[in-house]
């Protein structure tokens, strides 16, 4: 019967070690150490192993090693870091010093054996062969990464308490069976180009360079290689490459992920004599140029992020050394674990990381049919009107549609529609007004369906009084702003932060043509419009390289429950399936104002002839009835109101 101890249990390659360890016949238990930290994951992943099998150790590699734990035959060392971005000091702290203690527990515990798992990158910048029993040959680290693997690996081989096998693993990418993998690193930083390279036609043949070579390997073949070679027969000291036999030149990689993703391929690939030398050069003279301009080489380093390619992975992307493997394939003759071609797997992971890993996954269709199929999309004001007919509209062209309104009986009755045609809606009964309401709303719907897509700011107020019929309610004023501007503001302001992590947003805020004509008696009404329409065209500005984008759709007259007063029944107005229409045209097109001809014209007018659009909107104003109750004892008729007007216009001159 056989216990093991593995440090780094909780993370990529760990888990599927303990997982492969449990399938054995012979374990009786996997100790997890397992930091403060560390504990939900440990036991997310706990629900998936054999809880009884597996026990969490309370410690830390940096220091709080627990003293010993009986019955341990194999210590299995994975815990570590794996990134170049990581600091000096992370580096040594965990790296070296976690190993030294890790290897005093292996000492005090009594193992059999002590599993090291190492890096190809203990050979640092060697060029030429690196075979399995090479350890120290003179190479030069150039990393901190690079150096404290190496001196992590050196302790192993220096102590003598516990016997020992040292693990290499080249560059670990995801499963070759399912894809699956936890972060965006080596090859997958260059996925993001790959698959937009795609846009250019496939069967275009590529010249390119030759520009070196890199190791790769699915996690997977790591995980069943080492279980097989734990277990094995071998003197202590025995050091194993867990990776391909031959590298992969990065024109191999690159024409790996080509293919399934639709991109031309490199179709040769010549070596040019001295290329990698001169490159080198190049580099270093381009490096010192960047240094001595101002911010330029902080300007590289901004491009590269930008690109999703962290600065300090670049000058390691290319292996001088050639890593022989032919020790551990001896060791694995008729275990069956074979390690496969990356073409092979190639679509497996690319798959995997455009459907979890790629930033900007949020912004391709989920369905290429339709524009808006499959989108998440939130519509306020949802229960009557233009913000019905909208959630109506988009929910039959495939959008899963979260409907918001303050009454709960009117959204169901919505919700009801939209299924019975076949499509998928969900109620939120929420106050705008209410910014507490609005946070939980918000929260609610992220943590019930991940995502917001679209946001649809139809809810609205309209008060139709004079301004001098105002001047003492400032608080028409206050109810117009409270729901046609702080209410979609803060609704938007709440769901920007969850956009922009995930680089994709549109925003369409319902507003009115009276923008572009400055309609008398809606001083209130427009005012509100007007504040928010601005604040979206500024924040659709500020946000545009995050991926969100910002419209506003100024509506005409149209024949909802809010204009359905004795003032409205005999102007014309547009029907709220048309209005559906121009709001979906906003969500598919992105516009940044979507507006009607009459609109435009309207504005056109205002812009040409600034005078004569004043006096005929004034003209027309006197012309209109007043429905204010205070104004309705003094009517007067439409042409003893034209008379006036003219007269007072030429007498004064306006």
């Amino acid at each position: 019967m056989t216990g093991y101890f593995v440090t780094g249990g909780t993370g990529f390659l760990g888990r599927r070690l303990v997982s492969r360890l449990l399938t054995l016949p012979d374990c009786t238990a996997v100790h997890v150490l397992v930091r403060p930290g560390s504990i939900g994951r440990f036991e997310s992943l706990a629900r998936t192993w054999d809880a009884g099998r597996v026990v969490p150790v309370a410690g830390d590699l940096t220091g709080d090693m627990p003293d010993a734990v009986p019955g341990i035959d194999h210590v299995v060392h994975l815990g570590a870091i794996y990134d170049f971005t990581a600091s000096d000091e992370a580096n040594q702290v965990t790296n070296v010093t976690g190993t030294a203690n890790v290897i005093d527990f292996a000492a005090r515990t009594g193992a059999k054996w002590l599993h090291h798992v190492s890096s190809v990158a203990v050979a640092g910048d060697h060029c030429g062969r690196f075979t399995e029993r090479d350890f120290d040959l003179g190479q030069n680290l150039p990393s901190p990464y690079h150096a404290t693997k190496f001196a992590a690996e050196k302790l192993v081989r220096a102590q003598t308490a516990v016997p020992w096998r040292v693990y290499r693993p080249s560059a670990v990418v995801g499963d070759s069976r399912t894809g699956e993998m936890d972060k965006v690193d080596g090859p997958y930083y260059f996925l993001p180009a790959i698959t937009r390279a795609a846009r250019l036609p496939a069967r275009l043949p590529l010249v390119a360079p030759h520009l070196g070579s890199t190791n790769i390997v699915p996690v997977d073949y790591v995980v069943d290689a080492m279980v097989h070679l734990m277990h094995q027969d071998a003197a202590p000291g025995a050091t194993y490459h867990l990776g391909s036999p031959r590298n992969q030149t990065l024109t191999q990689v690159y024409n790996a992920f080509a293919g399934p993703a639709g991109a031309p391929k490199v179709v040769a690939s010549p070596k040019v004599p001295g290329l990698a030398r001169t490159g080198r050069a190049a580099a270093a003279v381009a490096g010192q140029v960047l240094d001595r301009l101002p911010g330029g080489r902080e300007a590289r380093d901004a491009v590269l992020t930008e690109l999703g390619i962290p600065p300090e992975v670049v000058p390691h992307m290319s292996l001088n050394a050639k890593f022989s493997t032919s020790e551990t394939v001896t060791a694995l003759a008729g275990s069956g674990v074979e390690l496969p071609s990356l073409a092979s797997y190639a679509p497996r992971l690319l798959r995997y990381w455009a459907d979890h890993l790629d930033p900007y996954r949020a912004r391709r269709r989920v369905d290429r049919s339709d524009p808006l199929a499959g989108r998440r999309i939130l519509i306020t004001g949802a229960s009557s009107g233009i913000g019905r007919a909208t959630a109506v509209a988009v929910a039959a062209r495939g959008a899963q549609v979260f409907l918001v309104a303050r009454r709960a009986d009117e959204l169901e009755a919505v919700r009801e529609e939209i299924t019975a045609a076949g499509g998928s809606a969900w109620t939120y009964p929420c106050d705008l007004t209410d910014s507490a309401a609005v946070s939980a709303l918000v929260k609610q719907v992220l943590v019930e369906h991940e995502s917001v897509d679209m946001l649809v700011n139809n809810a609205g107020r309209s008060i139709r009084r004079s301004v001098h019929l105002s001047v003492d309610r400032v608080h028409d004023f206050e109810r117009t702003m409270a729901l046609n501007y702080f209410a979609p503001l803060r609704l938007t302001l709440a769901l920007l932060p969850h956009m922009r992590e995930r680089r994709f947003g549109h925003v369409v805020t319902v507003t009115t043509m009276g923008l572009q004509s400055d309609t008398p008696r809606f001083a209130a009404y427009l005012a509100s419009k007007a504040a928010i329409e601005e604040f979206g065209r500024v924040a659709g500005r500020e946000s545009l390289a995050d991926g969100i984008t910002f419209s506003s759709v100024r509506m005409p007259l149209v024949r909802t429950p809010m204009i359905a007063k004795a003032a409205y029944r005999t102007m014309p107005a547009m029907s709220p399936d048309r209005a559906a229409r121009m709001v979906i045209s906003a969500l598919v097109n992105r516009q940044e104002v979507v507006s009607r001809p009459e609109g435009v014209a309207m504005e056109l007018a205002r812009l040409v002839a600034p005078r004569t659009s004043r006096r005929v909107a004034n003209l027309l104003y006197r012309m209109m009835p007043e429905t204010a109750p205070e104004a309705r004892s003094r009517p007067q008729p439409p042409l003893a109101s034209v008379a006036a007007t003219l007269t007072r216009l030429v007498w004064r001159k306006l």
